[in-house]
């Protein structure tokens, strides 16, 4: 398959399309080697397919249980408010699921009756595309695994209804950039939805969470993991700079995770200590 805005040829290997040229995967290879250590120590993926059918309500290893559980609640969240809104003009929608890692959020669109695209750097077989394999195995129909960045999408303009961000959109090196190339590819009228990304009230404690995850790392793991400058985290700055720059008209939806996470700002400012992340889900319709 050639690329039809750059001629690269974008080979099939193991079910998954690679789109990253070379080069891309030169620039990249340090981020994907920290990135796939920090992952595997942290207890990522299972031997067992249940453990992936299980996502996002369960984490049956027991490992990463207390995100799971943030994750269970916005999608349950995504179900109940956002979906059936979608779902009412795009009943079949063709969505883009960029960073999509272990591909759960694809496989439970596809299960409504979606045709979702499923795009990561990642591709191995317990956190990355590769893992789609447990959830290809119960579908009727398959859905594509692209690696490729989120900055050059092998897609063509005006191809998906929705672009979905669940919990990867503070990968991203320029929110803008990103954000664009996503929007290159919707449909008019279509639906950008960023899930999961962590915001601050604050700039410096986003800052603050940056420089603290970065020193953790370097004792846990014996690498920072910084290889690309990730914007890392969200403020109503950034986001109000990047609606006003695309003619965005984000809405701010507030899962509720309940009383604990509630009370996790509180409990952080009695200890001096900076702001803990929130988890809200971002979405827009696009019309032009």
């Amino acid at each position: 398959m050639a690329c039809s805005r750059c001629g690269f040829i974008i080979s099939l290997v193991a079910g998954i399309y690679d789109a990253l040229t070379p080069e891309r995967r030169k620039y990249f290879s340090r981020f994907i080697s920290d990135y796939e250590k920090v992952r595997e120590k942290e207890g990522r993926g299972s031997a067992s397919a249940e453990y992936y059918l299980a996502l996002p309500f369960q984490d049956l290893s027991g490992h990463n249980q207390w995100q799971w559980s943030i994750r269970a609640r916005t999608f349950k969240y995504l179900q109940r408010r956002i979906l059936p809104q979608i779902e009412a003009k795009c009943p079949e929608a063709d969505i883009l699921d960029i960073g999509a890692g272990n591909c759960w959020l694809t496989y439970r669109l596809a299960a409504r009756g979606h045709h979702p695209v499923a795009v990561d750097l990642i591709d191995n077989d317990s956190d990355g595309l590769g893992a789609a394999r447990h959830y290809l195995a119960r579908l009727r129909r398959g859905f594509p695994r692209f690696t490729a960045e989120m900055d050059r999408l092998p897609f063509a303009a005006n191809q998906f209804d929705a672009v979905f961000f669940n919990a990867s959109l503070h990968y991203s090196t320029n929110y803008l950039a990103t954000l664009s190339e996503a929007m290159r590819c919707l449909k008019r009228p279509g639906y950008v939805l960023i899930m999961d990304s962590p915001f601050y009230r604050q700039q410096p404690s986003g800052e603050q969470m940056g420089k603290e995850k970065r020193e953790e790392f370097q004792r846990r793991y014996g690498f920072p993991s910084d290889s690309i400058a990730s914007e890392e985290f969200l403020t109503r700055e950034k986001l109000a700079a990047i609606s006003r720059q695309l003619g965005l008209k984000l809405q701010v939806k507030k899962p509720w995770y309940g009383v604990q996470w509630w009370l996790r700002p509180l409990k952080a400012r009695l200890r001096g200590k900076r702001e803990p992340a929130k988890f809200y889900l971002f979405w827009a319709t696009v019309e032009k």
